[in-house]
């Protein structure tokens, strides 16, 4: 069973390498995209550009992964909030939100280090 909905639109997205996903609900975006099967650098990356596209705004980010990305987590000041939930297969769910702090993330960074 695919966490991306069947009704999500497949969208550019500036330096990702892989597919985005955008479903459009009463004004409010979530953007999706699975790195369940990249190794590094590529959930960084795109994590990175999915992040730039929610960023001061009301829509969300999903990202399907295979572990949870600490790297990314560490990178993300008060500005990007995010919950993690197991999926049945295993992979993680981790969805990233807006939050108005104050603070801004540097969403150019995208070493894993």
């Amino acid at each position: 069973m695919s966490i991306i909905p069947n009704e999500a639109t497949k969208i550019e997205v500036t330096g990702a390498t892989v597919d985005f996903f955008e479903l459009a609900k009463d004004g409010v975006s979530t953007y999706y995209f699975d790195t369940s099967k990249c190794g590094p650098p590529d959930p960084m990356v795109n994590a990175m550009c999915g992040l730039r596209l929610i960023k001061n705004t009301n829509n969300t980010l999903v990202m399907i992964n295979h572990k949870s990305p600490g790297g990314l987590f560490a990178k993300l000041e008060a500005d990007i909030a995010h919950t993690v939930e197991s999926t049945d297969d295993g992979l993680l769910k981790i969805t990233f939100t807006n939050v108005n702090a104050g603070v801004d993330s540097d969403l150019t960074q995208t070493a894993c280090h």
